[in-house]
């Protein structure tokens, strides 16, 4: 058996309805943990690339101040691809070729659409937008403007891939998404360096949309030729089924609303770090950025629960919901413990990767020492709340997204940075410590694990459950 068959039948379209949950869980989440880890390597080498250039810090700022930015106005493509994989995995679970072939249709008519919308209003909207956060200065403004004009006019580039790979998904193949997006990180890599050095931010922002464009079309080959499990056909493309795009929305919105939520917080609270001046602006990206790597784990298993449970509902399978639960969290929270063990004693190597600078040094070590603990939490709240998703409960993890990211987490961090303020034309944080910044987050992430932990373990969010499954969950 060839090395490429071999990877085909072991990370290949996974029937999670049979088997062992364990090595179900694992056949799918190890090549999705690399490809969020692959996808995460877009914006972190960025970072590091114009970090280590001759734009040095400031540049590292301007792309900082960018990223809550981006995320914000990617919720639309963050709702499709919930909605679009939630409703794959349930019909390939229920073995309804008919109906999944009307989803994948209608899905890609809403790429297109959300595309040609995002990209006209991203384009627009960014001098606004960076405008609203405070830079520090017009240097890192106008990089974080064009770093945006830029990634907003290849957007549908980035929402072919988050859709169609979230599609696929949900059929249970994540090894294909994986290669294409490992392609594309290595060309990323590669154009990054050709561009940064005359382009500076502009650069890394032109290699990130080229390289997102390769995998965007490489997923839509995929999708086309999967033969064996679904049909894409024009006319469902052309003519989508109205009902299923209802779905899709009314699955994905909760979705896309907690991607707003999780934004639109990130940019307030951006506002309050650009008062913390520059160095503090680049330290905040770098611990970002490792931030993006140690939840890798967590949305990860947190995608498998959608997923699984997805797969199982529609299948009728009630007997696997809780053994492949209690795989999932063993799996999270194994690979979550080490992660910190990593964080805790690499985390000066692991800033010093973005900057040299001494004060932007101890500032993203100290942020992750703080954060530390919370990635751990973070790990038990994304495979419940997956399991919900899983289930068809979006709305309950978008309210308690909402209530710790903004009812808590926002007033918490201002609160926290007025009460540490040193006063005096010689102090050096008159508009308050650092430390508010991360340790208003742990909070919020330990909130959010305990009240999700609570939700769960009652009945009424399983209402949607057919059947009895709801009390074997």
């Amino acid at each position: 058996m060839s090395f490429i068959n071999w990877l085909r039948r072991f990370f290949g379209a996974q029937d999670m309805t049979v088997g062992s949950p364990m090595s179900c869980l694992l056949k799918f989440s190890i090549p999705l943990l690399i490809g969020n880890i692959a996808q995460q390597l877009y914006s972190t080498v960025d970072a590091i690339i114009i970090g280590n250039s001759r734009w040095s810090d400031t540049g590292l700022a301007a792309v900082g101040l960018s990223m809550p930015i981006v995320n914000l106005l990617l919720v639309l493509f963050m709702g499709i691809s919930t909605g679009a994989s939630i409703l794959s995995a349930q019909f390939f679970g229920a073995k309804d070729r008919q109906t999944l072939n009307r989803t994948v249709g209608a899905s890609l008519f809403l790429i297109a659409v959300s595309g040609v919308i995002m990209m006209v209003a991203g384009y627009y909207l960014s001098p606004v937008l960076i405008d609203l956060t405070s830079p520090p200065s017009p240097q890192v403004g106008q990089g974080a403007t064009d770093y945006l004009q830029i990634f907003f006019l290849g957007i549908i580039g980035s929402g072919m891939y988050n859709i169609i790979s979230g599609i696929l998904r949900g059929l249970g193949d994540s090894m294909m998404p994986l290669l294409f997006l490992v392609i594309a990180c290595v060309l990323n890599i590669f154009l990054d360096l050709a561009f940064v050095e005359k382009m500076g931010v502009a650069g890394v922002a032109l290699a990130t949309i080229i390289a997102q464009g390769v995998s965007a079309l490489l997923c839509l080959w995929r999708i086309c030729t999967l033969k064996k499990v679904c049909d894409v056909e024009l006319r469902h493309v052309l003519k989508p089924d109205k009902q299923l795009m209802l779905k899709i929305g009314a699955l994905g919105l909760p979705a896309g609303i907690t991607q707003a939520v999780f934004s639109t917080s990130a940019i307030i609270v951006q506002q309050l770090t650009n008062r913390l001046g520059e160095a503090m602006i680049a330290a905040n990206t770098a611990v970002m950025r490792v931030d993006g790597f140690a939840m890798m784990p967590n949305f990860t298993f947190g995608t498998a629960a959608t997923t699984y449970i997805g797969q199982n509902v529609g299948a009728g399978r009630g007997d696997r919901l809780k053994p492949g639960l209690k795989a999932m969290l063993i799996l999270a929270l194994t690979s979550s413990t080490i992660m910190v063990g990593g964080i805790l004693l690499l985390g000066h190597n692991l800033i010093g990767m973005f900057t040299d600078t001494p004060l932007t040094m101890q500032l993203g070590v100290q942020g992750l020492q703080t954060l530390a603990f919370g990635y751990i939490c973070f790990s038990v709240t994304q495979v419940l709340q997956g399991t919900m998703r899983g289930a068809g409960e979006t709305q309950v993890p978008m309210w308690i997204s909402f209530f710790a990211t903004v009812i808590l987490r926002l007033p918490l961090a201002y609160i926290m940075a007025y009460f540490n303020r040193t006063p005096g034309a010689d102090s050096a944080w008159p508009n308050g410590q650092p430390s508010a910044l991360f340790v208003s987050l742990l909070i919020s992430w330990v909130v959010a694990m305990l009240i999700t932990i609570v939700t769960y373990r009652m009945k009424w969010w399983r209402r949607k459950l057919p059947g009895q499954l709801g009390d074997m969950l």
